[in-house]
């Protein structure tokens, strides 16, 4: 077994509840989560092409912004999503 060695990182207020819920439900250890979490993500970013690696966060302009959510407030569905959902038929 490799030698632990001890990093610092600072996370959202969300990240921590969401590891700390974690941790609470299946009984692992923080420590433990927090290694197979970061080589399973560094080992993908190594495996995977770059176009197919899609990121948690994602910044947009405000006027990207404005237009996402006029989208999302009308609730239809674009011409091309209609055309893929329909494409099976």
């Amino acid at each position: 077994m490799e030698k632990a060695t001890q990093i610092s990182a600072f996370v959202s207020r969300t990240t921590k509840q969401l590891l700390e819920r974690h941790v609470r439900a299946s009984g692992v250890k923080k420590a433990h989560l927090v290694e197979q979490a970061l080589r399973h993500h560094l080992e993908a970013l190594q495996e995977l092409p770059t176009d197919v690696i899609v990121h948690p966060k994602l910044v947009v302009s405000r006027k990207s912004g404005e237009a996402i959510r006029r989208q999302i407030e009308a609730g239809r569905p674009t011409p091309a999503l209609v055309g893929l959902m329909r494409d099976g038929d």
